[in-house]
């Protein structure tokens, strides 16, 4: 019996051990060695996303020093939206919808940066806590607040793909709780609804992907 709503994104599948992780590793499936050898219309699609991403990024990132930076993010894009996908098929557990993936992953880019930024570009990380222009009476408050929304910025990175993955399951979930009491005239507008928000989780799992990789990539441009 469910103990409440949340208890459908419950990761344990008993006392002693927990399986619901390994969907993380479903998205093997994706990319077979035959996509790679082989001409298809998967690898065309997936080419045409890598291309769009690297031509967004390029505005972002200094191509000569953050090359490396460059693949790596794409890499967590392919990740983070490939584990967003895999929440859509029923009886699959969504890793991404749990703080304990969001918030690891977000908090080691945040570290990584953090710690690159104010050991090898020390005075312009300083430079970034007091915007140019600022006021002379202002800038003990600026450097307060952008050194508050520097800490918090692994957290509204996680809580945000967390929270975006969560809320579409659990709309589904609560309309899909009242089928049973709803005439057939209903229970055709319901299913009319659910397919609108599959299509629509399938968008936000792309849309939360990109933003999380861009927000990534906009943390890495700062420190360098």
């Amino acid at each position: 019996m469910m103990n409440n709503l949340f208890s459908i994104f419950d990761p344990s599948t008993s006392q002693s051990y927990s399986l619901n992780w390994l969907s993380s590793l479903y998205i093997l499936l994706f990319i077979p060695n035959l996509y790679w050898f082989i001409p298809s219309r998967y690898s065309f699609m997936f080419l045409v996303l890598l291309n769009y991403l690297i031509g967004e990024f390029k505005m972002l990132l200094n191509i000569k020093k953050n090359l490396m930076n460059l693949l790596f993010l794409m890499s967590i894009f392919i990740f983070i939206m490939l584990n967003n996908f895999m929440g859509m098929f029923s009886y699959i557990f969504t890793s991404s919808s749990h703080l304990t993936f969001s918030l690891s992953l977000s908090l080691t880019l945040w570290l990584s940066f953090m710690l690159y930024g104010w050991i090898v570009n020390t005075n312009h990380m300083f430079m970034h806590l007091v915007p140019e222009g600022t006021p002379s009476a202002l800038m003990v408050f600026m450097v307060l607040i952008e050194t508050i929304s520097n800490l918090i910025r692994s957290g509204t990175l996680a809580v945000r793909l967390s929270a975006n993955m969560i809320a579409g399951h659990l709309l589904m979930t609560l309309i899909s709780s009242t089928g049973s009491s709803l005439s057939i005239l209903m229970l055709f507008f319901m299913l009319f609804s659910q397919t609108l928000l599959i299509l629509l989780e399938l968008s936000v799992s792309v849309i939360q992907a990109y933003v999380f990789t861009v927000l990534s990539t906009l943390y890495s441009a700062e420190t360098s």
